[in-house]
């Protein structure tokens, strides 16, 4: 199945969820803001939401500084 993560087309298992799609990329959940087709996705909904063909995720690592 074929996901756009960032701009860029990914091939990924049917049925995996956010969560497991963060996981297997070695991306810690709690350090990350997702956008799925283009609405914010909370960091409790990870694991209950499911990718589907043509999804468009954009993922931006938060990063403390000053």
């Amino acid at each position: 199945m074929i996901i756009v993560v960032n701009g860029k087309e990914t091939d990924i298992p049917s049925g995996m969820s956010l969560l497991e799609f963060l996981d297997a990329r070695g991306m810690s959940p709690d350090t990350l803001v997702v956008e799925r087709n283009q609405e914010i996705v909370p960091g409790s909904a990870f694991g209950e939401t499911r990718l589907v063909e043509g999804d468009r995720l954009e993922i931006l690592r938060v990063v403390g500084g000053g």
